[in-house]
């Protein structure tokens, strides 16, 4: 039986006329870097650049100073003598180069957007979490105040003591009436002339 193993067996070549053998990359070393055909730059650096020609081509500076490259453009076309024209009366070359600008005008003007709208988007996200904690804190201040009237309406004001004792009063003037004899004994003695009536 034994054999038979060593039969079915695949035997790998070993020695100078072996393959070389596919190492796996290794999992505890970063990767080496990969060769890039094409140029790199930097995003950020690209988007601000983007954002400063879009604003320039949105001002009125630069919708006159290109009113005024294409007059004279077309003007000294027209007027100049022919050996000195560069773009005759066509102007497939005027033509051309309005054209190469507007097609890098508009990708710049939408990467700006883009970078726009994403700031916005943040800006949004932060708005929400600010008014979601001025709710929380307006919802926890109306809970305070509302367990505070609910605490102040157990206490004993200033005015409820006075007409307790307003009533306290006039009921032991009723019982005087009624019995004949004095309840209070010290309303004989003659008040003092500065004393007002409210201090009792």
């Amino acid at each position: 039986m034994a054999p038979e193993r060593e039969s079915t067996r695949e035997r790998t070549p070993t020695g100078a006329t072996a393959a070389p053998r596919h190492r796996a990359p290794r999992l505890d070393q970063p990767r080496p870097p990969r060769r890039r055909f094409l140029p790199e730059w930097d995003p950020e650096a690209f988007g601000r650049l983007s954002e400063k020609i879009a604003r320039f081509l949105g001002t009125g500076r630069f919708i006159v100073w290109m009113t005024v490259v294409i007059i004279l453009w077309v003007v000294w076309n027209i007027v100049a003598p022919a050996s000195l024209r560069f773009d005759n009366y066509p102007f497939i070359f005027l033509t051309l180069m309005l054209s190469l600008q507007a097609s890098y005008a508009a990708p710049l003007i939408l990467l700006a957007q883009n970078r726009q709208d994403d700031r916005d988007r943040v800006n949004l996200e932060q708005d929400r979490k600010q008014n979601e904690r001025s709710i929380a804190d307006t919802e926890y201040l109306t809970r305070e105040i509302a367990a505070l009237r609910t605490g102040l309406g157990e206490v004993a004001t200033r005015d409820w003591i006075r007409s307790e004792l307003q009533d306290v009063v006039k009921e032991l003037e009723e019982r005087r009436r009624h019995d004949g004899h004095v309840v209070f004994p010290a309303e004989r003695a003659e008040r003092s002339p500065g004393r007002d009536a409210d201090d009792r």
